[in-house]
C-alpha cells in the first residue's frame, strides 16, 4: 500500500516540535467532566541551570514543579495531518490509500524529560515562637 506524504514547508525548514515526557499520569479532578484537549494544566518554562551548561525547563502544575533537561531523539519524529484528496468517490466512509494523502506539519527533534519526583511548593509557615526567640536574640 502506497500513502502520499508532501512537505508544505517549501524551502524553508518545517517549524520544530518538541515532546514533554512525563513520568507517571496527568488527571484532571473528578469535578472536571469536560474535553481535556485544550485544557491548560500547568506552565512549562526555560531556565538556565547553574549545573550544566545545555539549561534546564521546569514545569509547574498546581504546587508542584518538576525539573527536566532537553534530550535529542536518536531518530526524528514527523508530525503528519491527514487529508482527502478530492478526486475520490464521496459515497465510501473509509477512503482507500489512493485518496489520502499525508501533509507534514512539523519535525521533533527533542523532547523534555522530567524524571525526577515533583517538588512540593507549598511549606508550613514558620510558627509565631521561632519568630520571638529569632528577636529576642538580635
Amino acid at each position: 500500500m502506497e500513502i502520499r506524504v508532501r512537505c508544505g514547508c517549501g524551502d524553508s525548514s518545517c517549524p520544530e516540535w518538541a515532546v514533554v515526557e512525563l513520568q507517571g499520569v496527568v488527571q484532571p479532578q473528578a469535578s472536571f467532566s469536560g474535553d481535556i484537549r485544550g485544557l491548560h494544566f500547568g506552565r512549562l518554562c526555560s531556565a538556565p541551570s547553574p549545573s550544566s551548561s545545555k539549561g534546564g525547563y521546569t514545569f509547574t502544575v498546581g504546587y508542584h514543579e518538576l525539573a527536566g533537561t532537553k534530550v535529542t531523539l536518536k531518530k526524528p519524529l514527523l508530525v503528519l495531518r491527514k487529508k482527502k484528496l478530492t478526486g475520490g468517490a464521496a459515497d465510501q466512509e473509509t477512503p482507500t490509500a489512493a485518496e489520502v494523502e499525508l501533509e507534514v506539519i512539523g519535525v521533533i527533534r527533542h523532547k523534555i524529560l522530567f524524571k525526577d519526583r515533583p517538588k512540593a511548593l507549598i511549606s508550613k509557615p514558620p510558627t509565631k515562637e521561632k519568630k520571638a526567640v529569632q528577636l529576642a536574640a538580635n
